[in-house]
């Protein structure tokens, strides 16, 4: 188990990308900051020596998505309007906005690989680690994801 001065700084640098990551795969506030609070309990309780902050990083990413997919299976699983979330978050400028909310939309399947590469600067072959998948499969996935995206981007702009 980690002592509270190991734990404390992990916990700080770390929650925002936990809770990122569990509100893009789960679509709720609700879950995503009990998926948060499981995870960090996790490390908290967790014997396992890292040899670097890259390997803690990694490692809670995988407990995360770990924890996500189970939370999906849960029979009291319950949905709630991305809307009402997006929009109190901080973007630099509305494109960025409009940008996250097309992200959103996507399935899953493209959503996270997305929101790993891209906002956590994760190579393919580090997300293909994370979520056990081929990098193909990953790098096929981003391409069929920005295409999606561009195709709406478009379109909401043809209609401004």
């Amino acid at each position: 188990m980690m002592t509270d001065q190991q734990f404390m700084p992990l916990a700080q640098r770390y929650m925002d990308t936990i809770f990122r990551l569990a509100f893009h795969y789960t679509k709720s506030q609700a879950e995503a900051d009990d998926i948060t609070q499981e995870v960090l309990l996790k490390l908290y309780r967790t014997d396992k020596q890292f040899e670097s902050e890259a390997h803690v990083k990694h490692w809670l990413l995988r407990v995360t998505i770990n924890a996500c997919k189970k939370a999906l299976l849960s029979p009291w699983r319950r949905t709630e309007p991305m809307e009402d979330h997006t929009a109190a978050l901080p973007f630099p400028s509305p494109e960025h906005s409009a940008l996250m909310d097309a992200v959103l939309v996507l399935p899953a399947k493209y959503r996270v690989p997305i929101y790993l590469h891209y906002y956590e600067d994760y190579s393919c072959d580090e997300v293909a680690a994370l979520l056990h998948i081929p990098s193909a499969t990953v790098r096929t996935r981003l391409r069929r994801a920005r295409a999606i995206l561009k195709t709406d981007l478009q379109e909401a702009d043809e209609h401004v």
